[in-house]
């Protein structure tokens, strides 16, 4: 069960519930662990689907593979990525959904992640984030969850129309090395998207 936070009630005491939430206790198949990373000074705010088991792991969000291509994409090295406090990691869902099982000798990826997460706790987290100048959203799953009816067909579509969401939000594929074939069918991507993203980037994080 949440609690409800007026806004003034400040960051610390939304991300000391949501630490706290055991709501999916029993329907994972390991003990939820909340990870979330968000400051009062945020103003650019990466909302995934949800950690990876490697995440679940280290209690950081995107110290994995995809961490690595995500922060080329941002133009930002690791240290920067978690030392300057006007960057925020907050996925749609906050514990590592389970991976599904192997099939056909392939590896099988993670379980979607929960609606129940993202309803339980979305609303407060961003009230308590006022400053956040640009969200990035990361993956089918979060862009669906933000843009409601606004989201396209399919997550490329979502992707290529990243103009319509400009300048307060802007959808990336999930940096994941299971979309490296999609990047090469859609080099469009990495030609205008990241170097847009880079800017914004530099300008949010500038002294």
């Amino acid at each position: 069960m949440t609690t409800s936070h007026d806004p003034a009630d400040g960051l610390d005491a939304v991300l000391a519930d949501i630490r706290a939430c055991r709501a999916c206790l029993g329907q994972l198949p390991h003990t939820p662990r909340p990870v979330v990373r968000v400051f009062p000074g945020t103003r650019l705010l990466i909302c995934g689907q949800a950690p990876g088991r490697r995440v679940h792991e280290s209690g950081l969000p995107f110290t994995d593979p995809s961490g690595d291509r995500l922060r080329q994409w941002l133009g930002v090295d690791y240290e920067t990525f978690y030392a300057d406090q006007r960057l925020g990691v907050a996925a749609q869902a906050f514990c590592y959904p389970g991976t599904a099982p192997h099939k056909n000798g392939r590896s099988g990826g993670d379980y979607p992640p929960p609606r129940r997460c993202a309803e339980l706790w979305r609303p407060q987290l961003l009230a308590a984030l006022p400053d956040v100048e640009l969200t990035l959203l990361v993956g089918g799953y979060a862009q669906v969850w933000a843009l409601r009816d606004q989201a396209k067909v399919n997550m490329t579509g979502t992707v290529r129309a990243w103009r319509e969401y400009a300048p307060s939000i802007l959808p990336l594929p999930h940096p994941s090395w299971r979309n490296t074939a999609w990047l090469r069918r859609n080099p469009w991507f990495e030609a205008e998207i990241v170097p847009y993203l880079r800017e914004r980037v530099q300008g949010i994080l500038a002294p």
